[in-house]
C-alpha cells in the first residue's frame, strides 16, 4: 500500500471509529494553502479538528510523536480558517488518532481527545 492509500485507509477506519463513538463527520480532508485537516466532526458542545497518523508496528516514530510543534501550528491556522467560513456555536477542539497497521489490517487505533490547543500559537491571516 502506498504512503498516501494508508494515510486515506487509517483516515476512514477513525471516521468509522468516531462514528462509533457518536461523532458527526462534518467535512474530510479540509484543505487551506500550508494545511489540511484529516477530520473535521462535531461532539455534543464540541467542533473536533482530528489529525490521523497511519503507521506500521514496527514504526520508529509514533504517530503521536510525528505531530510536532509546527504541525499543530498548521493545523490550528487551518482550523481557524474552517471557523472563518463556516461560522458555528461550538468549542473548537483538537484530536489526534494513531492508527497502527500492518498489510491492511487494523491492528489498534488509539484516541487522544483535546490532544493539544491554541496557547503558544499566534496565528496571523
Amino acid at each position: 500500500m502506498k504512503t498516501s492509500e494508508t494515510g486515506k485507509f487509517g483516515e476512514e477506519k477513525v471516521c468509522e471509529y468516531l462514528t462509533r463513538q457518536g461523532y458527526r463527520i462534518v467535512q474530510r480532508n479540509f484543505r487551506i494553502k500550508g494545511g489540511e485537516i484529516d477530520i473535521i466532526a462535531e461532539d455534543g458542545f464540541y467542533i473536533v479538528f482530528v489529525e490521523v497518523k497511519t503507521r506500521r508496528s514496527d514504526s520508529m516514530v509514533t504517530g503521536f510523536e510525528a505531530v510536532t510543534k509546527r504541525k499543530k501550528g498548521l493545523l490550528i491556522r487551518a482550523a481557524a480558517e474552517y471557523c472563518i467560513r463556516h461560522p458555528n456555536e461550538l468549542q473548537p477542539r483538537f484530536d489526534t488518532a494513531q492508527v497502527i497497521a500492518d498489510n491492511g489490517v487494523i491492528l489498534r487505533i488509539d484516541y487522544i481527545e483535546n490532544a493539544f490547543d491554541t496557547t503558544g500559537y499566534n496565528i496571523i491571516f
